[in-house]
C-alpha cells in the first residue's frame, strides 16, 4: 500500500549509490563533496574499492586545482562509505541505482529495495533508456520513482534530467529537483519517453552519422571533422559512439525505436555488427577507431586511417579566383581568398553591388585590426588584391570560378551556362551550395568534369570548414586543385558526395527538426530542450537558438529538399516550423521565430 504524501518538504540528507561504475562514482562524489552523507552500493568489492580509490585520486587533483582545500578533502571521503549489499540502504532517504541498463536487473533493484528501505524514501533510477513508468508501476511504492538522469563525467556535467511517470507525486519531484540545484546542477523536468531530452536528440543524430559512414559516403575521420568544425561540437559523432560505447547506443537506440518506429531510431546495423564482436568503442580499445590500450582516449593509426594530403594526383595552377555574387558568403569567401595571397574579381549582377560587398570586405578587415587579428598593412594590401565588376565576363583569365549567388537550381544553372562561355579552358568552376545538386550544375557546362562543390560555412572568414562535393563527373584533379586551395586559404576540406545536406546539414537538420517535434507533442519547454542540448550535449547553441538565427524559412528548405532527397517519413518537416514560415516568423532576422526579439 502505499505511503501517503504530506506537504512538508522532503529532506534528503543521506542517500545511497547502488552501482559503482563510472557514472556511480561521479555521482558520489558530486554528492559528498555538496556535504551529504553517501552509501555507495556494489556487488563486487573490487569495484566498490577500484570507486573508493577513483573518488580518493579525483579528490586529491581537486585540492591541486584549488578547487577544494585539504580539510574539505577529508570532510568529503569521510562522509562516504561503502558497501556490498542493499541493505546499508535501509535509513537512506534517496536511492540512486546506475546499474546496467537492463529492466530484469533494474526490476530486481528495486523489488529487493522495496523490503529494505523506509517508506518514505525516494527511489530514482538513472537509467537514459528503459521506462520509468515501467520500473515504477512494479515497485511498492509508484508514487516515490522517478528517474534522474546524469551526464558524464557527472562532476563536470551540469545537466540533470528529472523524469516523472504519471504515477510520480509532485512532491517528490521537487524534492529532487531542489536536491539537483543544491548540488550546482541545472535540472530540466522531462517527461518518460527513451532517451528523455538530451539523448533523446542525440543518439538520433549519432544513428545517422553511423549509418552515414556505414555507407562509405564519408571517412570516419571527415564526418568527425565536419560536425567539430561546422557545428562546433566538441567531439565529433564517432568519435563521440566511441566513448559512450557501441553496446550502449545500441540499447539506447533499440529503445527509442521501439517506442516511436521511427526509421532514424532504427540502430544503424553496423552498431550491431561492431557490439557482437565485442569492438565497442574506448573500453574495448577498438570501435569506430582503434585505440593504444582498453580504455585509453589515444587514437593510434590502423588500416583505415587515411594517408597524409599531398600523395596522388596533382592538381592545377590557381593563382585568380573569381568570386560570383554580392552577399555575405560571397564578401566572406572574396575576403578569404584575398587573405591568402590570391587576385580576386569579385563580380555582382552590377558594379554598384560588387563595389559595396567590397565595401563591405574593407569593414570586416577593419575590424580585424581593431581586435588586433590583421595588421594595418595586410589589411590595405588584402583589399587592394579585390577587384569589383558588374559583369562576369571579368572572370575571362580566372584560375578558379566560385559562386555564392541565391540558394535557387534554376540561377545557378543560368550561371554556370553564363561562367561556361566566359571562363577559360581548364579553369575549375565551384558551386558554394548547402543543398543542391552539383551534378545539375555541371551539366549546364559542356564542362562538367571541371565543377565541383566548395561548401563554405558563414561567416566564410571564421569557419574552418570547407566540404569538398565531387559529383560522378569531376575529374580527380580538379579536386586534388580544389583540397590543395583548401590547404593554401587554411581551411580544413572534408570529401563528401553529392547528395543533400553533404556532411553538415544531413545530420543537423534532421535534429533539429526532432526538436521541433518535441515542442509539438509538448514533452519539453523551448528552454528546458535548449538547455539540455547546450549542458548535456555541449552544444554551443541550443536547437532553437540556432533555428532563429539560421531562419526559419532556410532551415525548412532544407529539410524539404532532406525529405525529397531520402523519403524518409522521419525527415518531414515539423507542422510547427511549416506554421511559423507561413506566419512570416522566420527567426531573428524578422523580430520572431521560435521565440521574440527586440527590433533593432
Amino acid at each position: 500500500m502505499a505511503t501517503p504524501l504530506s506537504d512538508t518538504p522532503l529532506s534528503l540528507k543521506k542517500i545511497a549509490v547502488v552501482g559503482l561504475g563510472t557514472m556511480g562514482t561521479g555521482i558520489t562524489e558530486v554528492l559528498v563533496q555538496a556535504g551529504r552523507e553517501v552509501v555507495g552500493i556494489d556487488v563486487d568489492e573490487a569495484q566498490a574499492a577500484r570507486a573508493l580509490a577513483a573518488l580518493e585520486t579525483s579528490t586529491a587533483r581537486s585540492v591541486e586545482r584549488g578547487r577544494l582545500t585539504d580539510a574539505e578533502r577529508t570532510a568529503a571521503l569521510a562522509r562516504l562509505r561503502t558497501a556490498t549489499d542493499l541493505t546499508a540502504a535501509a535509513d537512506a532517504d534517496l536511492v540512486i541505482e546506475v546499474v546496467p541498463e537492463s529492466y530484469e536487473i533494474k526490476h530486481q533493484i528495486f523489488r529487493e529495495l522495496d523490503g529494505v528501505v523506509r517508506p518514505e524514501t525516494i527511489l530514482a533510477t538513472g537509467t537514459n533508456a528503459l521506462s520509468v513508468t515501467r520500473l515504477a508501476a512494479d515497485s511498492a511504492r509508484p508514487e516515490r520513482v522517478l528517474g534522474l538522469h546524469f551526464f558524464n563525467p557527472a562532476p563536470a556535467m551540469k545537466l540533470v534530467e528529472v523524469v516523472s511517470s504519471v504515477l510520480t507525486a509532485p512532491q517528490v519531484v521537487a524534492a529532487v529537483t531542489d536536491l539537483a540545484l543544491e548540488l550546482g546542477k541545472e535540472p530540466v523536468a522531462v517527461g518518460d519517453r527513451p532517451g528523455f531530452v538530451a539523448d533523446g536528440l542525440l543518439f538520433g543524430y549519432l544513428n545517422q552519422a553511423a549509418a552515414m559512414y556505414e555507407a562509405r559516403y564519408a571517412s570516419r575521420e571527415d564526418i568527425d571533422a565536419a560536425m567539430r568544425l561546422g557545428c562546433g561540437l566538441p567531439m565529433g559523432p564517432l568519435a563521440l559512439l566511441d566513448l559512450i560505447g557501441i553496446d550502449t547506443a545500441r540499447t539506447v537506440l533499440d529503445a527509442m525505436y521501439a517506442e516511436s518506429r521511427d526509421r532514424l531510431h532504427a540502430p544503424a546495423p553496423i552498431l550491431k555488427q561492431l557490439s557482437e564482436a565485442g569492438l565497442t568503442g574506448r573500453k574495448s580499445g577498438r570501435g569506430f577507431y582503434t585505440y593504444e590500450a582498453p580504455g585509453s582516449a589515444v587514437v593510434v593509426p590502423d588500416p583505415l586511417t587515411p594517408a597524409a594530403d599531398g600523395a596522388g594526383v596533382a592538381g592545377r595552377e590557381v593563382r585568380s579566383v573569381g568570386v560570383a555574387g554580392s552577399g555575405t558568403m560571397a564578401s566572406g569567401i572574396a575576403e578569404v581568398f584575398a587573405k591568402a595571397g590570391y587576385d580576386v574579381v569579385l563580380a555582382a549582377r552590377s558594379e554598384e553591388k560588387a563595389e559595396a560587398a567590397k565595401a563591405r570586405i574593407g569593414k570586416s578587415l577593419a575590424r580585424s585590426v581593431d581586435k588586433g587579428r590583421l595588421t594595418a598593412e595586410a589589411a590595405a594590401q588584402t583589399l587592394e588584391r579585390i577587384t569589383p565588376a558588374g559583369s562576369y565576363d571579368a572572370f575571362a583569365d580566372v584560375d578558379l570560378a566560385v559562386e555564392a549567388v541565391a540558394e535557387d537550381l534554376e540561377v545557378k544553372r543560368q550561371l554556370f551556362q553564363a561562367l561556361d562561355k566566359v571562363c577559360k579552358p581548364g579553369a575549375v568552376l565551384a558551386t558554394t551550395t548547402s543543398s543542391l545538386p552539383v551534378v545539375a550544375c555541371a551539366r549546364a557546362t559542356s564542362r562538367p568534369q571541371d565543377v565541383i562543390g566548395m561548401h563554405f560555412f558563414n561567416p566564410a572568414p571564421a569557419m574552418k570548414l570547407v566540404e569538398v562535393v565531387r559529383t560522378v563527373l569531376t575529374a580527380d584533379e580538379v579536386h586534388a586543385t580544389v583540397r590543395e586551395v583548401c590547404r593554401t586559404v587554411r581551411k580544413h576540406a572534408v570529401d563528401c558526395g553529392d547528395r543533400a545536406g553533404f556532411i553538415v546539414n544531413a545530420l543537423l537538420f534532421p535534429y533539429l527538426n526532432n526538436a521541433v517535434k518535441m515542442v509539438e507533442e509538448h514533452y519539453a519547454t523551448l528552454d528546458d530542450i535548449d538547455a539540455a542540448m547546450r549542458l548535456g550535449g555541449g552544444y554551443p547553441m541550443g536547437p532553437f537558438e540556432l533555428l532563429d538565427v539560421v531562419g526559419l524559412d532556410v532551415s525548412l528548405a532544407i529539410e524539404k529538399v532532406l525529405h525529397r532527397e531520402f523519403r524518409d517519413p522521419g525527415l518531414a518537416p515539423a507542422p510547427l516550423l511549416e506554421h511559423l514560415v507561413a506566419a512570416g516568423c522566420l527567426g531573428r532576422k524578422t523580430g520572431r521565430g521560435f521565440r521574440e526579439y527586440a527590433r533593432r
